[in-house]
């Protein structure tokens, strides 16, 4: 790095793992999880909105902890003097600013956001190269295949985003029409990789070291950005890591691992928010962490209607003792 600790084009080439944005879910809290696991993967708040950060210059989002560098501050947003204004904002946080152009929500393409700028290419350049002019460190962008199926422009695009001073993609390999559905494409990377000379990551559908590996051999692709892959499990993007520098395979973690991780998840949130919101806020998560187990339905409708933390850790405590029981009988 040079001086000042700032992150220059060619620091990039040594990531291989980032974890994706997900809003409402990689917070400061969540960052801090994983980074107990993983000092050099590059981490993304959640997104931010341009038009937003003009009133909330104090708002949680945009928080950030002494554990979270290396960190992307992803920017949504259409208008390329407000882009400019909030990358520059945030640059004084952030090692890399990103930009949005991938989120597929209705609201957000409803306002020109998103994936709505993968119809808008020029204007996508003119972001990027107002974002450029005012920030220091480098910046990356976030996009997808396409609008639909029959509008995958995303090599072209690419080439684009490089051109106007792009420093690094990552590229979620389905269409904006898709959403989350069917099986992202890795194989489709291939083509984007080889008409670019910035670092691509490949996004989508990565939830195990396997998905992983062979999410890699089919793209080319440079790195992996996990996205949904890490709810339940924090150390995904350290045993991706571990196994692309070092070609250890580290075994994903136990339930009763994940029980814990639930736990201080819970207190990290409740901190953050208070007891009330901090337990809504993380009711969405149960499901992941204890998926796989027999009778998970069932202890999810359970902890949903929980509404206090001593409850809480009662119930996870029975939990996991009922689940390493059944183990033992299984065994």
């Amino acid at each position: 790095m040079h001086q000042q600790n700032r992150l220059i084009r060619e620091d990039l080439k040594k990531f291989k793992v980032s974890l994706a944005p997900m809003a409402g879910i990689t917070d400061i809290v969540l960052r801090k999880l994983i980074r107990e696991y993983s000092k050099t993967c590059l981490i993304t708040t959640e997104m931010i909105s341009s038009e937003g950060l003009r009133n909330v210059h104090d708002c949680a989002i945009i928080q950030k902890s002494e554990y979270d560098s290396p960190i992307a501050y992803q920017i949504s947003g259409h208008k390329p003097e407000l882009m400019a204004q909030a990358a520059k904002f945030l640059a004084p946080r952030a090692d890399i600013i990103d930009v949005n152009m991938g989120c597929p929500v209705k609201k957000v393409i409803n306002a020109g956001d998103g994936s709505a700028l993968m119809r808008t290419p020029e204007l996508a350049q003119d972001i990027v190269r107002a974002m450029k002019e005012v920030i220091d460190c480098p910046l990356s962008v976030k996009f997808r295949l396409g609008f639909t199926a029959d509008t995958m422009n995303y090599v072209d695009y690419g080439v684009k985003m490089q051109e106007a001073g792009a420093d690094f993609i990552t590229i979620h390999a389905r269409t904006r029409s898709q959403m989350y559905s069917g099986h992202a494409d890795w194989a489709k990377i291939k083509d984007l990789k080889s008409a670019v000379d910035v670092p691509v990551f490949a996004n989508g559908d990565v939830t195990s070291l396997e998905d992983a590996e062979k999410c890699l051999e089919l793209s080319g692709a440079d790195g992996i950005a996990v996205g949904r892959g890490v709810l339940g499990d924090i150390t995904l993007p350290y045993r991706i890591e571990k196994f692309l520098n070092e070609g250890v395979r580290i075994p994903a973690p136990t339930i009763e691992e994940k029980i814990e991780t639930l736990l201080r998840h819970l207190e990290g949130e409740i901190s953050l928010r208070g007891e009330d919101v901090g337990i809504k806020c993380i009711r969405k998560l149960y499901g992941y962490y204890i998926s796989g187990v027999r009778n998970a339905a069932k202890y999810r409708a359970e902890l949903v209607r929980i509404d206090t933390y001593p409850e809480m850790i009662t119930a996870l405590t029975r939990i996991r003792q009922e689940v390493l029981q059944q183990a033992q009988l299984e065994a």
